[in-house]
């Protein structure tokens, strides 16, 4: 059963550069925006991560916690478990 699709509106310089990027890559235009928004997403997922790493950075108090439960985990890592 094939997925359900809609229509979106592009610029046409979008549209032109879509098909430049599925004919060179041999995929179909769908499947370069699909592509291309999963990229975007995860960017956005890692740039927000970036981000309330440097809020928590900026914060002495939060991060010196943070680096102490860090430290607290570290000691399962010599969970006693051989090396395979």
């Amino acid at each position: 059963m094939a997925a359900a699709t809609t229509t979106i509106r592009v610029y046409r310089k979008t549209q032109e550069t879509l098909r430049e990027l599925a004919h060179g890559s041999g995929l179909s235009i769908q499947e370069v925006v699909e592509q291309a928004l999963e990229m975007y997403r995860r960017q956005q997922f890692f740039d927000a991560l970036d981000a309330a790493y440097a809020a928590l950075r900026a914060d002495p108090v939060a991060w010196q916690e943070a680096q102490a439960e860090l430290a607290e985990w570290d000691v399962t890592l010599n969970d006693g478990l051989e090396d395979y």
